[in-house]
This record gives C-alpha cells, sequence and structure tokens, in this order.
C-alpha cells in the first residue's frame, strides 16, 4: 500500500478542494486571493497582476506590501547573495505600490531587466503558502503580498474575492495524487507496441489529465518494468533535439515490447513540473548561457518540481506493487520509494548525445546525479 493510501483520510473535502481550484484560476487571471493564516495576506501573482489587482491590495491591506520571491531569484534582484534556506525573500514595496510592468520584470528573467532597488524585509508566516500558489497555477512563483485588513469581506472592495487556508494550498498536492481515478481505457496499437493500451486518469481538479501507457500484462508480472515519463512536448512531439525524452519514451515502449509487457507513466509534469511556458523562459536561460539546473532556479522554481505520489498513485491502481525501475536518475528511485513503491531493480536507460543535447546530458550526469556517460 502506497503513503498515499495511508494518508486518504486527510484529503481535502470538495468545499476546499473547490476554493483550491478557485484559487489557481484566481491567481492566473490576476485576481487577488485572500490567504486564512494566524496573519492573514492578500496576494496577487506578480506575474498576472495589473492596476485593478494593485488597487484592490492598496485598499485592503493594513500595511506595506512585499514582493516574494524565491531566495535564488531574489539574489538576481537584489544583486548579492540571499540565504536559501528561507521558503521566501520578501521585498519592500511602499505605497503607492510600484507599477505591474515593474513587477513583472522583477517575476521574470527573460524580461527586460531594468529594476529599482529593493530592500529587504521580514518575510511573513504564510509566504510559503503564497509561493506555492504561483507554482499550482504554473506562474512563476513571485508574489505580491500584504497583511489585509480584519473585516475585508464586508468591504465593497473586497466582497468577491476568495479566501482560502494557507494550509490547504501545502496539502493540495498530496490530495491530489490521492484523488486520481482512472476515466478511460482503449486499446492503440503502436508501431513498438501492437498490444499497447492507454489508460487516462484524472484528479478531482478536473485538469490536465494522466496517462499510462500498457504493453502487454504487466499487472500480471511480479515485478514488471515501468519507466515514469514526465511529458516533454518539445522532445516527445516536436522531436526537438536539445534533450533527450523522445528517444528516451520510444525506447522504453520499444524495450517493453521485446520483454512482452510493461508501463509508461506518462505524466502531465512538463519541464521537471514547472509547466511548458515556464519551460521555454528556461530554454531562453539557457541560450543565455546556464545549465539546465540555474535556469529553474533563475525563474524561482527548484530544480526538479514533480510530483511522484502521481505516479505511485497510478501503479496503485493499476494493481502494480513491485517494479523494474528503467531509468538514468537515482533520485527517482528514492522519490517513488519514498511514496510506498517497492523497486527491485534498476534498470539503465541510456542514450548517446546528438551533438546538440551533450551539454544537457553532462548537465544531468553532473548535477542531477544520473548514471550516464
Amino acid at each position: 500500500m502506497t503513503h498515499i493510501a495511508h494518508e486518504a483520510g486527510a484529503r481535502l473535502g470538495t468545499p476546499r478542494t473547490r476554493a483550491v481550484h478557485r484559487a489557481i484560476a484566481d491567481a492566473r487571471r490576476g485576481v487577488p486571493v485572500v490567504l486564512a493564516a494566524r496573519h492573514p495576506l492578500i496576494i496577487v501573482p506578480a506575474e498576472t497582476v495589473g492596476a485593478e489587482g494593485l488597487r484592490l491590495i492598496d485598499t485592503l491591506s493594513t500595511g506595506p506590501a512585499v514582493l516574494l520571491l524565491s531566495p535564488s531569484r531574489a539574489a538576481a534582484v537584489l544583486q548579492h547573495e540571499v540565504a536559501d534556506t528561507a521558503p521566501a525573500i520578501a521585498l519592500k514595496l511602499h505605497r503607492p505600490l510600484i507599477d505591474a510592468e515593474t513587477l513583472k520584470r522583477a517575476a521574470d528573467p527573460t524580461l527586460e531587466q531594468i529594476l529599482p532597488t529593493f530592500e529587504t524585509t521580514e518575510a511573513p508566516d504564510a509566504a510559503a503558502a503564497a509561493l506555492a500558489l504561483g507554482k499550482l497555477a504554473r506562474l512563476l512563483p513571485a508574489m505580491v503580498a500584504a497583511p489585509v485588513k480584519p473585516g475585508w469581506a464586508s468591504q465593497k472592495a473586497g466582497a468577491d474575492l476568495l479566501s482560502v487556508p494557507a494550509a490547504d494550498l501545502l496539502a493540495y498536492p498530496l490530495n491530489l495524487a490521492a484523488s486520481l481515478t482512472k476515466v478511460a481505457e482503449v486499446a492503440v496499437p503502436l508501431d513498438a507496441a501492437r498490444d499497447a493500451r492507454l489508460i487516462a486518469f484524472r484528479a478531482q481538479d478536473q485538469g490536465i489529465e494522466h496517462m499510462a501507457i500498457l504493453v502487454g500484462h504487466p499487472e500480471d508480472q511480479e515485478a514488471p518494468l515501468v519507466r515514469i515519463h514526465s511529458e516533454c512536448f518539445t522532445g516527445d512531439l516536436l522531436g526537438s533535439l536539445r534533450c533527450d525524452c523522445g528517444p528516451q519514451l520510444q525506447g522504453a515502449i520499444a524495450r517493453m515490447a521485446q520483454e512482452g509487457a510493461g508501463a509508461v507513466l506518462y505524466l502531465a509534469q512538463e519541464g521537471r513540473g514547472i509547466g511548458l511556458i515556464n519551460k521555454l523562459r528556461a530554454y531562453t536561460l539557457q541560450d543565455r548561457g546556464l545549465d539546465t539546473v540555474d535556469a529553474n532556479r533563475a525563474l524561482g522554481w527548484q530544480a526538479d518540481e514533480r510530483n511522484f505520489h502521481i505516479a505511485a498513485s497510478m501503479l496503485e491502481a493499476l494493481g502494480i506493487h513491485k517494479i523494474r525501475l528503467l531509468t538514468n536518475n537515482p533520485e527517482k528511485v528514492k522519490g517513488l520509494a519514498a511514496c510506498g513503491i517497492e523497486i527491485v531493480a534498476r534498470v539503465a536507460h541510456e542514450f548517446a548525445p546528438n551533438g546538440i543535447n551533450d551539454a544537457y546530458l553532462e548537465t544531468k550526469a553532473k548535477r542531477f546525479g544520473h548514471l550516464i556517460g
């Protein structure tokens, strides 16, 4: 039994889940959200905020606003090192708040960096939950935040704003994985595996589906070959030479066909969990000289933001409890094992560089610890 099953009793109920879904939608639209916490905050993403959102924060806040950034992004904005142990660094924003375009530039290192001089201040208690909302919305994790007035909901300016518990935003990724259910299954003969089946999984948020590609009947084997593959639009679909994702996907299916059975879990976690748009931003930074690790961190994300609880939940639903994991990544082995999956062997899955992705593969080996080369 996976750890997700053990924690199913802690799942968010439907009204609380809906509140998180609306908070995500509001964040993407640039509408402020109130974080219910010991010291409540009104927050809005720097990437999507406009003049109206800033006006609402000015109207409904009791104290000065701050710009919350990850330590790695804050270090670039401040142009000096900051402690990277804190969940967020707070930069002072004086009233009236600086314009939305300046906030966007502070959040996004791919834009022209003409910025005012910022000073740091103490980050609010709910800073981690504020950045978590930005990440759940697949936006840059940079949030404008301010303490909200008592009785804000009774004021005309705050009447339509949502309040969501900060703790629910932090708990949401695990709850999302626990809510996965199978919604469709169909035979899809593939060039390398004529007996392949696709099983679609959908979470409670009714968002992007995750897919299981089954070759033969891996559920009948004691420890079938399994590949956990995060979607890669550029590599899997377009054949991009910047990465090795396409060959890894097709190679996994072909290898499973040779063995007679196997499962590829195709997770909707583009760019190691940062989303397609942010991955393209990271590519821009790589073209300026950063490697894939530093590019993600420059955007305010961790190097790897994937949620392996999703894979564990899918395997449980498929009736697969022991696996041979097709991967070069020891951290993926550790991540799945931490979710309760028994991994009896790691099976190497290496492909030669193509002359363009050489530095990318070198980074995977040196900085992610992949067992390649």
